[in-house]
């Protein structure tokens, strides 16, 4: 969808004047993923319009495969306006404009199913689920078990302003179980699922994923594990391993457990949050969830992948836009090697991502 960011602080009344530009969760992994270098297609549906030129021009512009977007000659492309401010700000506003969308025409019959499968991981947002019934079914075909599927990367995403009457955000917990990295906000989860318990008690109720990480704002994230061999790892050097129909023994594709990454629900993995001089928050998930699967598609650790997440999220959280261009690799790399006094003390500000590394270490918290 064509995001308007607005010209200054205020209510959505009050505010003057907005400047275009483009959002979408899918959509921002996928051009946060091609400038970390990764090759990314993105499958979607916009309006044979202008906004829909613009979204189809802009993401192309990160060097994502947009061949696979339809154009709709009789639906618009979807647009939201927000305000200035943090989203849990009690005064922050958002107005979609996404009913009757090309996006929400999507369906199992109206997408390309087998582009969409072709990749080695597949990305989806709960927010997709809440477009239409027709989204939701779609996001349930591509979240069951299916022999040689994608590995399945969720993020829950929950917004309260998108679900209508006829279901709920309950089904976002059903979409999750079926995925194979899952990634949910401490906060969402109870709001969404009223689950009060902090992160084990959110993997107590999602124990399926292979890899559940729950986002705790300014504390950081935690992972859990369930193994599928390798210790929840996969290199670049072959596919990633394959979901399979539940009830086998050993992991969720049938492979023994590895010592040590069991469904015990406590963290496999943690990695505090950085200090950050926050601009602008929105977006900022999405590139958490790029930065992980970046460091997931290059097989490094599991606590590895978690500060990656931290580092393209704070690229995004120093910048007013819902995307930024994600910090060079040999910068996050050497970054997220760091031991942990000193990540502890790193402390992030606009245009961080385009200093050398010295610089960066350099600029800390007292």
């Amino acid at each position: 969808m064509v995001t308007f960011l607005p010209s200054r602080p205020g209510r959505l009344a009050d505010v003057p004047a907005f400047h275009r530009s483009i959002g979408g969760a899918e959509s921002n992994v996928a051009c946060a993923l091609a400038a970390a270098g990764h090759t990314t297609r993105w499958v979607s549906r916009v309006g044979a319009d202008g906004f829909g030129d613009h979204l189809v021009e802009a993401i192309g512009g990160y060097g994502v495969d947009v061949s696979h977007v339809r154009r709709d000659p009789d639906r618009p492309t979807g647009v939201y306006f927000r305000t200035a401010g943090d989203r849990a700000d009690d005064a922050h506003e958002v107005a979609y404009y996404r009913a009757g969308s090309a996006a929400s025409a999507m369906s199992p019959t109206s997408v390309d199913l087998d582009a969409v499968r072709a990749g080695r991981v597949l990305h989806l947002s709960g927010i997709t689920a809440a477009l239409s019934p027709d989204c939701l079914a779609l996001m349930r075909e591509l979240t069951a078990p299916r022999a040689g599927r994608p590995l399945i990367s969720f993020d829950v995403n929950h917004r309260p302003g998108l679900w209508g009457e006829a279901y709920g955000p309950e089904v976002l917990l059903d979409l999750a179980r079926g995925a194979d990295i899952v990634f949910v906000g401490e906060d969402e989860a109870e709001e969404a699922w009223g689950l009060r318990g902090g992160p084990t008690a959110i993997r107590e109720a999602l124990p399926e994923p292979t890899v559940l990480v729950v986002k705790q704002g300014a504390e950081g994230a935690v992972a859990f594990c369930a193994s599928r061999g390798q210790s929840c790892r996969r290199g670049d050097g072959g596919p990633p391993a394959r979901a399979k129909p539940r009830g086998g023994e050993g992991g969720r594709d049938g492979t023994p457990q590895s010592p040590g990454c069991d469904n015990t629900p406590r963290p496999a993995a943690t990695a505090p949050a950085l200090n950050v001089d926050v601009v602008a928050t929105t977006g900022a998930g999405d590139a958490f969830a790029a930065g992980f699967l970046s460091a997931t598609l290059r097989d490094l650790p599991l606590k590895t992948r978690l500060r990656h997440g931290h580092l393209t999220a704070a690229a995004t959280l120093t910048t007013p836009g819902d995307l930024a261009p994600p910090p060079a690799r040999p910068l996050a790399d050497r970054l997220a090697a760091l031991d942990d006094p000193a990540w502890e003390r790193l402390r992030l500000g606009p245009g961080w991502t385009d200093a050398d590394a010295e610089a960066v270490e350099e600029a800390r918290t007292p």
